[in-house]
């Protein structure tokens, strides 16, 4: 340990990616999406008709959250032009003749384009038109019903036949960042685990330094593997308490499991990226470059088999089975299952196992080690 120690200090860019890159990361993030969503998404309008009512419209779409019209333009292909250029990420257009078929009840169309380019925006900006462009639609026909003597109550029930009453759960205020924060960083975070620990072993064979590695462990592989991976062990367990301190503690993440279930999760999931780290470099001893790749393989494909941006349940039988040999996964199921909804345990025991079951990767591998130590070379 107190090797691996000394190997921080002559390597300043590996205690750089394991401590620095994580909070920086952090800083990052927390940052970007402090508001929860993005809001004030530059839009376009078009206004042909230019009465009365369009600029109702207008205002109504303009008092929406994610949208904010900064740029009026005479025709749609101006606007179009604009949103290809990157000016906007959509428009809305109110053609000639909107006000006249409203009053006349002909039934007005209006339309509303997005850039989905960029799917975030794009999709946020989609959702206020769509809900500004009903929202219209009703207030006319009120104005319509109500000209011809209809009731209040009479018009609401044609309005609004059905009420709907929504409470989201886990996450009521829909906030963006608690639900990709909570997946991005600890994402991060066993990426730059398992490449630390693969390169700190890697390093061995590279400079030709296992077999002293080897004699201070006392000739077993396993205290030695044990002894350089123990201070990553601690330096990573602590940027994962660090990031729930900063997610529950500072910015009131919701937390229904408490922070000791959090905090024992986060060392779990150090301990078995660190495992695949080992199992990857007893597969590949003395390829550094090969075991690497494959750490960051692993390591960017848990984040489309996780399930938090497209559901796992929806994707092909195989990619199912394979979803479950990712720590990702197995974080992501218990962050959402305890932290966000509460369940108890069992709820995610599975879950549980299986990271329990990564931890025990390394036993696989263990007797290759020793061989490689005594009698291999390194191999770019």
């Amino acid at each position: 340990m107190a090797r691996e120690v000394a190997v921080f200090r002559r390597r300043p860019l590996l205690f750089f990616c394991m401590a620095a890159a994580p909070l920086l990361c952090m800083s990052f993030f927390t940052t970007l999406m402090s508001d929860g969503l993005p809001t004030d998404l530059p839009t376009g309008l078009v206004d042909e008709d230019n009465t009365k009512i369009s600029r109702t419209m207008a205002r109504t779409l303009n008092a929406m959250q994610e949208v904010d019209i900064t740029h009026a333009y005479r025709s749609v292909t101006e606007a179009r032009e604009a949103m290809q250029r990157g000016e906007i990420y959509s428009f809305f257009y109110i053609p000639r003749g909107t006000t006249v078929e409203a009053v006349a009840s002909w039934q007005p169309r209006v339309s509303f384009y997005t850039n989905d380019a960029y799917f975030v925006p794009g999709s946020m900006t989609m959702k206020d038109l769509k809900t500004a462009s009903e929202l219209t639609g009703l207030a006319l026909t009120r104005e319509v019903l109500r000209k011809r003597g209809a009731t209040e109550d009479a018009v609401m029930d044609v309005l609004r036949p059905i009420e709907v009453d929504t409470h989201p759960l886990g996450n009521p205020t829909l906030n963006y960042a608690v639900y990709l924060n909570n997946m991005l960083l600890p994402g991060i975070l066993i990426l730059l685990t398992m490449l630390s620990a693969a390169y700190a072993i890697g390093m061995e064979w590279k400079l030709g330094t296992q077999r002293e590695w080897y004699r201070l462990a006392g000739c077993s592989q396993t205290l030695a593997l044990a002894g350089k991976l123990l201070p990553q062990t601690v330096l990573f367990t602590l940027m994962f308490w660090v990031m729930d301190v900063w997610f529950y503690g500072i910015e009131g993440y919701p937390c229904r499991c408490g922070a000791g279930a959090m905090l024992l999760l986060g060392f779990v999931t150090v301990l078995a990226a660190q495992a695949f780290a080992v199992f990857f470099m007893g597969v590949n001893i003395g390829q550094l470059r090969l075991s690497m790749c494959l750490c960051s393989l692993w390591g960017i494909l848990s984040f489309s088999l996780a399930g938090f941006t497209y559901p796992v349940t929806a994707m092909a039988p195989g990619l199912r089975t394979l979803a479950w040999l990712f720590p990702l996964r197995h974080y992501y199921i218990i962050y959402v299952n305890r932290a966000l909804n509460g369940y108890p345990l069992h709820y995610v025991l599975p879950h549980v196992l299986a990271l329990a079951t990564f931890l025990l990767l390394p036993l696989l591998v263990i007797r290759p080690y020793r061989r490689a130590i005594l009698t291999g070379r390194y191999r770019a």
